[in-house]
């Protein structure tokens, strides 16, 4: 696998975000143009309208999915870098950190972790600036 870094660190799974999603998009435009030539031809609406939702209801389930994982996934990043954390300073991880700061923390490696962690709180940095901030890059090659 490829070293990780601030410029390479997203993924992009093409298979979901290109085929999947052009694929509901398409079963969508396609659904209501069915429901417009229904009402245009007085044919039966009913059919159209299931169609209609189904099609958004898969469009739903398609985005609530990657919704519902990212989620699980930012939670654990969370406990981990707060027990990674507490192994390094055997102290609680200070509060005022935000959840993407957290998540953008996880890539400093051990040496830069506490004292970027500590310049977060006091300059509030985002997390891209947080990225951005990192000399000694930790890949994530398990994020969701």
């Amino acid at each position: 696998m490829k070293q990780q870094n601030f410029k390479n660190h997203t993924q992009l799974v093409p298979i979901y975000h290109g085929v999947a999603l052009l694929l509901v998009l398409t079963i969508l435009v396609g659904a209501f143009i069915n429901l417009c030539n229904a009402f245009n031809k007085n044919a039966d609406v009913f059919n159209a309208l299931l169609i209609c939702g189904i099609a958004i209801a898969l469009g739903f389930i398609l985005w609530f999915s990657r919704k519902f994982a990212l989620k699980a996934q930012d939670r654990a990043i969370r406990v981990e870098e707060s027990f990674r954390y507490f192994l390094l300073t055997h102290e609680r991880m200070d509060s005022r950190l935000r959840l993407g700061q957290i998540i953008a923390l996880r890539f400093a490696g051990d040496d830069e972790f506490v004292a970027l962690a500590k310049r977060a709180i006091e300059e509030k940095l985002t997390a891209r600036q947080i990225k951005m901030e990192i000399r000694n890059w930790r890949g994530d090659y398990y994020r969701v």
